[in-house]
């Protein structure tokens, strides 16, 4: 039995002196130097009492190292854990308690709180700076290249993805070997990506759209990358002269649209520009394509499926929509209260079945069961339907998930946060269509009788308590929440009485 995942991404490097990575100040790794450094990196975390099937957990600054910590991890076996470095030590308690990591790798910064944290679960704890400075590092280079890479089943876990709900904690994705080599094939050949393409990659590597589809499709391409810190648009328009594509949430092409030297002439070498991770406006697609003539492919996806439908790459890119089920992928749209199939133009849940959809979530058994229909099918919680012509639109989603600059926010996480505030009676939480952010997080609160607050107050006690694309960007006060006659807070109604709170007047 071999290595599942790592043995497609190792044939990439047939020529091994190809580039893998190139970053802002001109450093190269070649995907021999990534093969080097992911064996020492193996045989370090081997030597730390890792063994297949257990978790490492990872909150770093993404870096060519992070990326070759990751395929260290698939190498020997492990079950990667990224976390989002916007994290709190609040947060982090929880993952590291529900997932039991045998390794925690964080920043030298973070250590000696991390450590407070992890000893107590019965995690280790070591460093990667994005320098390549830290104690990961300083081990990793008394080992081996030579790593014998750990047996793995395509069934096996590669990874573990929190993913919040509406209710409740986080829940872990579990996500296999074959989830995401299926997905990352699928997608190279929906897209036409060759060893010969240069990826821009300005996206986070702790979620699906950063780490899963453009790390590992452009593994499994062979082709190479620049790999930005973080998305600014004064550093990413002079790459576009030698970059053949772009992945990005709608944020990217908003604040491409702002600056002035977005043109037809400095896109001309790209071919393909990809939007995900949240709803892309129309308004955004129509502006870009009349300004570079690019039409912008976007594409569905969700962490517990990786992706799902994409537009064509041959064909019409219609704005919003999401496109046709990528190969290997069945879809159809449902009547949330029967299950009966609907048909074109009806709108339903959307249940997804394929070699991309997870394994179910971590030690959750009765919450996976519940998220499958009884033939198989991954019941989304996303609203949609599909037209005539095949095209799966996206027109809500059932359980008022928000996504801010295509990070998704679980109201529930947050009121439980603001409601534990001296003075406040309840609060919702909605998403507000935002120019920039695609939905502005929006707290409607109401306080106690008696009780005196202001937003800034609210802000600041949830600092340091949530993730910053957590917090919300307005707090409005009310008298009291629209209820049904269940007793149910109609979000519905809050979204529409604010829905122009972040437009700009006309």
């Amino acid at each position: 039995m071999s290595n599942h995942l790592f043995d497609a991404m190792r044939a990439s490097a047939k020529s091994g002196e190809s580039i893998f990575i190139e970053t802002i100040d001109g450093q190269r790794w070649t995907y021999a130097d990534a093969l080097r450094l992911s064996g020492q990196i193996a045989s370090a975390i081997d030597v730390l009492g890792v063994r297949p099937g257990d978790r490492v957990a990872v909150q770093v600054d993404k870096s060519p190292l992070a990326l070759m910590l990751y395929l260290a991890c698939v190498r020997c076996g492990a079950i990667y854990l990224p976390l989002n470095t916007a994290y709190t030590l609040a947060e982090l308690d929880y993952f590291i308690g529900d997932a039991e990591p045998r390794l925690v790798i964080v920043s030298s910064k973070s250590r000696a709180d991390v450590e407070r944290i992890a000893h107590g679960h019965g995690a280790i704890v070591e460093t990667l700076d994005a320098d390549g400075a830290g104690s990961l590092m300083e081990l990793a280079r008394d080992e081996s290249a030579d790593f014998l890479d750990a047996a793995r089943a395509p069934d096996d876990l590669a990874a573990i993805l929190y993913t919040s709900g509406t209710t409740g904690r986080s829940k872990g994705a579990m996500l296999t070997h074959d989830n995401l080599l299926s997905n990352a094939l699928a997608l190279r050949e929906c897209w036409h990506v060759t060893a010969a393409d240069r990826l821009i990659h300005a996206l986070p590597i702790f979620h699906t759209h950063g780490l899963f589809v453009a790390t590992n499709v452009t593994l499994v391409s062979g082709a190479s990358m620049f790999l930005l810190p973080k998305f600014e648009p004064g550093e990413i328009l002079p790459l576009m002269s030698r970059a053949t594509l772009m992945m990005g949430v709608p944020t990217f092409y908003v604040r491409l649209l702002q600056h002035e030297g977005l043109n037809r002439e400095t896109v001309a070498n790209i071919r393909l520009f990809i939007s995900g991770s949240a709803p892309l406006l129309a308004e955004t697609h129509a502006a870009f394509k009349q300004r570079t003539g690019h039409a912008i492919l976007e594409r569905y996806g969700m962490t517990e499926t990786n992706m799902n439908t994409s537009n064509p790459y041959d064909g019409e890119r219609r704005a919003g929509t999401v496109g046709f089920p990528l190969p290997g992928v069945s879809m159809r749209v449902t009547d949330p209260a029967t299950g009966e199939t609907l048909g074109p133009g009806e709108t339903g849940m959307i249940e997804i079945k394929g070699p991309n959809v997870f394994k179910g979530y971590w030690r959750m058994p009765e919450k996976t069961a519940a998220e499958f229909t009884k033939d198989g099918y991954f019941i989304s919680g996303d609203l949609g339907k599909i037209d005539e012509a095949g095209y799966l639109h996206i027109v809500g989603r059932d359980k008022d998930l928000v996504i801010s600059g295509g990070y998704n926010i679980y109201p529930k996480e947050v009121e439980g946060e603001i409601d534990r505030l001296d003075g406040v009676a309840e609060s919702a939480v909605i998403g507000i269509a935002h120019p920039d952010f695609g939905e502005g997080v929006t707290a409607i609160v109401v306080l106690k009788p008696g009780a005196t607050m202001d937003e800034k107050a609210v802000l600041n006690a949830l600092s340091d308590r949530l993730a910053r694309y957590k917090q919300p960007k307005r707090v409005i006060f009310a008298e009291d929440l629209p209820r049904n006659t269940m007793g149910k807070v109609q979000k519905n109604l809050l979204r529409d009485r604010f829905s122009n709170l972040y437009m700009p007047a006309s």
